[in-house]
Formats: C-alpha cells, structure tokens, sequence
C-alpha cells in the first residue's frame, strides 16, 4: 500500500489526515493545531459533507472557490446540489449502435475536470470480435484501426456502473464514498485518504487513482462544478463517473455529457421512478442485461440491444 503523504490529507508540520483519523499521536496532533491559523485547522478539520451544517457548508464552499481560484486563476463554481424527490437515475446503452468512436470518453475528460497529464478517462471502451460475443477476457481497451466501426467487431463502453449495492462502498474505511438518494454513488474527495480499497472491491475496474497532482491548463477547465462530482481533485484520492452530477441535478437537468455527444444515439439516460421515461421504456420493450449480473451489486447502467 502506497503510504505517500498527499496534499488533502497533509496538515501542519507533517501530521497527516490518515494519522488524524486514526487516532495516531494525539497529543502531538493537537499541538501541531493549536498553532494554526484557523483557515488551516477548518481545512484539516473538515467534517464529511453529508455531517456539514448550513453555515459549515458555506465555509467549505466559500474555502474550495478561494483556493480553486487562486490555482486557476479562473472562476469556479462549486455547487451543492441536492438529490430530487422522486428521482432514480438510470443508464442505458445501446451495444448495436455504438461505434467506437470515443468521443464520450473526451467528453467526459473535457466536463469532469480530468487529469490532462497524464490524461485520466472515466469510460472504456472495449473492442470485442463479433465472433466472441461478449468476453471481458479477449477484449481490447486500447485498439486503433484507422477507421471506426470494423466489420468484424462491436464495442462495450464501461464506467461505474452506479450500483445499488455498491462493493465500494462496503470497504471504504473512512465513510468517503456513499450512494446518494437519487442512485449516484459520488466520493467525498477531502475525506478520501487514498487506501484504493475500493479501487480493489470494484468488479468493472470503474475507478481511478490520481498518483500525482492532476494538470488541467486553466482555459480547459470546466467552472461549474459539484462539491461531489467534477470539481477539482488532489493528489492521492479516487476518482469516477457520477452520472455528470453536476449537470443532471438541475432543476431543468441536462443529459451526461457522453449521452449529449454520441453521434449515433446509443446512450440513453432517464429516472427509473418514471413509468413514461425512456429508460424504462427501454427496459420494458428491449432486450436489456448488466454486466457481472452474478455479483448481486445490481447496476443502474443497463445494456441493450436495439432490435
């Protein structure tokens, strides 16, 4: 296990947030805060989103705006944006449509703030031989014809999968990664301590690790975020697709931006509540399964076929 000390968990003088919640030198911990300022002890300090009050809350954001700004030299917008009422987000793919362009996976890089260098991709793209059919074994991440699609193979598009019984959340030892009412399974990244346990526990290798300070040039870099999803991470915390959190929550909501910019519609999104959604339409008219059925996490991201 990488033990490397990172920027979110670093406090004062070497104390580190691993060391903090594992209750490690207590006596020296306290010192250490004591002499302070307080901008440091609240950063260090900070409780889990989900325990932060309202005026905690305005603090944090207020603290995350101020340091995004400094660093970016930009503007950025870190909402908090609660889960609706009524409201259970599910995805759909359309495997006989998808042509392997990956344009969803740039997409997602471009909204989510990813890592530039090196580049850090939520969605793969799976090329498989038609005469296989589906077989996770023989697939191929990183195929390069000169031109999409080919003949002879189609293509599985994986990201998290938003399980409803999520085996990353079971792990997680300090409570950093939760599902949220409306079926997103979001990271707390300033409690994230960087253990990789649910990096391990995942089954769709949904997860990614950021070993070293992600680079984003200031003019690529997407001003509105979500405390929970696309704003800004660190050093040596996890990442993953949220469903685009910070744009499906509005009160209007906007597709994901992979779904936004497939260029034959295989992606589909939608509330699984709503009986009149697309979604459920397609779970109702077509023939539709989830990867890893076997392992009892039961995905909100269903595949299908169109005919």
């Amino acid at each position: 296990m990488n033990t490397e000390q990172t920027p979110q968990e670093q406090g004062p003088a070497g104390v580190t947030r691993r060391d903090f919640i594992g209750g490690c030198a207590a006596a020296a911990v306290s010192a250490v805060l004591a002499s302070c300022t307080p901008e440091q002890r609240e950063a260090f300090l900070q409780k889990r989103f989900k325990e932060l009050t309202g005026a905690e809350l305005e603090a944090v954001i207020a603290r995350l705006e101020r340091e995004n700004k400094e660093k970016f030299k930009t503007g950025i917008k870190v909402k908090t944006t609660g889960a609706q009422e009524g409201v259970l987000f599910g995805y759909g793919l359309d495997i006989s449509r998808c042509i392997g362009c990956r344009r969803c996976v740039h997409a997602c890089v471009k909204e989510n703030n990813q890592s530039r260098d090196p580049e850090i991709q939520w969605i793969r793209v799976l090329r498989m031989d038609k005469e296989r059919g589906i077989d996770l074994t023989h697939s191929d991440p990183y195929y390069n014809p000169p031109e999409v699609p080919e003949p002879d193979a189609f293509y599985l598009p994986v990201a998290c999968q938003q399980c409803e019984q999520p085996a990353c959340v079971a792990v997680c030892p300090v409570q950093a990664t939760y599902k949220e009412p409306d079926g997103i399974v979001v990271i707390d990244y300033n409690w994230c301590i960087g253990c990789r346990c649910c990096m391990s526990a995942c089954p769709y290798q949904a997860r990614r690790f950021n070993w070293r300070d992600p680079v984003i040039p200031p003019d690529q870099v997407n001003p509105d975020t979500h405390y929970l999803g696309n704003r800004p991470r660190y050093r040596g915390v996890v990442e993953k697709c949220t469903f685009c959190i910070q744009r499906v929550r509005e009160e209007h909501g906007r597709y994901p931006a992979c779904v936004e910019i497939c260029p034959v519609g295989a992606r589909k999104f939608g509330n699984l509540l709503d009986g009149e959604s697309e979604i459920r339409h397609i779970m109702r008219e077509k023939r539709v399964f989830i990867l890893k059925e076997e392992l009892n996490t039961q995905p909100k991201f269903f595949y299908f076929y169109a005919t």
